[in-house]
This record gives C-alpha cells, structure tokens and sequence, in this order.
C-alpha cells in the first residue's frame, strides 16, 4: 500500500496568497500574525524538509519552530 504525503492546506490558502501579493495588505497582515501560532501552519512547517524551511523563513520572516 502506498503511502501518501500529507496534503495542508497552507499551502493553498487564500489569506497566504493574499499576503505573497500584498503584504502590507489588511487580509496579508492578519495572516502573517497569524502563522506565529496558527496549529496547521507549525505542522505544515515542521513537515517541511530544512531548505524548504529556510525559504520560508526569508519568505515570510519567520522565526518560530
């Protein structure tokens, strides 16, 4: 039986994209305070392997995990 990665919805959520296309933005802000304990966003986070935190670290200046 095949094992499939876990699939979050981070990665397709509408108030991230909101914050990669305006981050000063209202719905950006709100959503980048939010990560700082958002449960699905750590587990997404962790899941990731080292680079691809590192970019998300510069990404989204994050500094948690």
């Amino acid at each position: 039986m095949e094992t499939q990665a876990k699939q979050y919805k981070c990665e397709n959520c509408p108030l991230r994209a909101k914050y990669d296309n305006a981050p000063k933005s209202l719905a950006g802000k709100f959503w980048r305070w939010h990560i700082n304990f958002c449960p699905g966003w750590k587990a997404y986070f962790t899941s990731r392997t080292e680079e691809e935190q590192k970019e998300l670290r510069t990404k989204y200046n994050f500094t948690k995990y």
